[in-house]
């Protein structure tokens, strides 16, 4: 087998690729239960809220330019719904199972108050030796 041809197997077949692959995949099973989730239930509430299931047709007109601001509310409430989806449904339990480690305790540098882990020995930006 030619050596581009082993090189290029190798690289489907290592680690990362593969990972990627699957959350891809997961991603977009993901993106569907959204979708719905949107569609189904949160598009429902705006529309008995509001009186309208969809913004899109709300525009005005200046100098015979149209701003369609409708479609922009459709789009901020679509990522508002996806973004609290995935809080809710991925970090929060991947915190509470411990998937995500917990962020590092931080301190000020006490010579260039930059934000450091608070184990540092040395400011990795000004090279101070802490105590």
């Amino acid at each position: 087998m030619p050596q581009l041809l082993r090189e290029f197997r190798a690289f489907l077949i290592q680690g990362n690729l593969i990972a990627l692959a699957i959350a891809f995949v997961m991603a977009a099973a993901f993106g569907a239960v959204v979708a719905a989730l949107v569609a189904d239930l949160v598009t429902p509430i705006v529309a008995a809220i509001f009186g309208k299931p969809s913004f899109d047709d709300l525009s005005f007109t200046i100098n015979g330019s149209e701003f369609r601001y409708g479609h922009f509310l459709n789009a901020v409430i679509t990522f508002v719904s996806i973004a609290g989806a995935v809080f809710l449904f991925v970090l929060k339990p991947a915190q509470r199972l411990r998937l995500i480690p917990d962020a590092p305790d931080m301190k000020d540098c006490t010579h260039c108050t930059t934000e450091i882990p608070a184990a540092a020995t040395r400011c990795p930006h000004c090279t101070a030796e802490l105590a």
